[in-house]
């Protein structure tokens, strides 16, 4: 009876830490699956990013991820939008763009350094995302922070860091909740310049005068030097010379 009584606080201490424990690994982000990091089975493993991973394999975006990965020391930041995001767009927006601008769309959510939460109050805007072109201004995204809070704008997009899907010191993916639509895919390609009002039309075939008319015009001219009647004229008046003189 007394080792029964002596042994129930110790029970109840060992479920509290259990419980503890439980819960505070709730809040952390999703492990990676074991083996070389791969980034569609981080997204498969989080959930609600079907659309975005179905653009990384049509990309071939995701192969290009992994081998940057786990072949090298550069680390990499992915914006991910959820398929809320995608739900949230203008119908049809993704059917209307090429393979290239959906490439250059999923390049845009993709940032070839590994950033942390704290180290986006530091970074230089333009931020240069692997679809480049930050300094024309087609694909410029611009971070802000606010506390803990990380907003982004692209210009055409406004949104701000959710949650943070995954995070091992190489790879960091935050989710978001918007699509980021840069001014490089979504800005309408520059109408083809006018013909200027001044230029000279080129002078037709038919505008030239025909060799038809100039023969017209060439007999006409010898009937007013030679009317077709003169031999007759010329022939009387020879005849009536003759009888004066007989």
């Amino acid at each position: 009876m007394m080792m029964e009584q002596h042994l129930a606080p110790v029970l109840l201490m060992i479920f509290f830490l259990h419980c503890t424990i439980t819960s505070g690994q709730s809040l952390a982000p999703a492990p990676a699956p074991a083996g070389p990091t791969n980034i569609t089975a981080i997204l498969e493993k989080a959930g609600q990013y079907t659309t975005f991973i179905r653009l990384l394999k049509s990309t071939q975006m995701d192969d290009r991820i992994n081998i940057q990965l786990n072949n090298s020391n550069q680390g990499l930041t992915i914006f991910a939008p959820t398929d809320n995001a995608f739900s949230n767009l203008k119908p049809g927006t993704l059917n209307s763009f090429t393979d290239q601008q959906k490439a250059q769309m999923v390049q845009f959510h993709i940032v070839s350094s590994f950033l942390s939460i704290s180290q986006f109050q530091t970074v230089s805007n333009p931020v240069s995302t692997q679809a480049g072109g930050s300094n024309s201004g087609d694909f410029s995204l611009n971070i802000t922070t606010s506390g803990n809070q990380v907003n982004m704008t692209s210009g055409v997009t406004n949104t701000s860091v959710a949650n943070t899907v995954y995070t091992d010191g190489q790879l960091a993916v935050y989710q978001i909740d918007q699509v980021l639509l840069p001014l490089g895919v979504v800005r309408p390609s520059a109408p083809p310049p006018e013909t200027s009002p001044k230029a000279k039309k080129a002078a037709s075939p038919s505008d030239a005068p025909s060799a038809t008319t100039a023969s017209v015009d060439s007999s006409d001219a010898t009937l007013l030097l030679f009317p077709r009647n003169a031999p007759i004229t010329l022939s009387l008046a020879v005849a009536a010379a003759a009888g004066l003189l007989l």
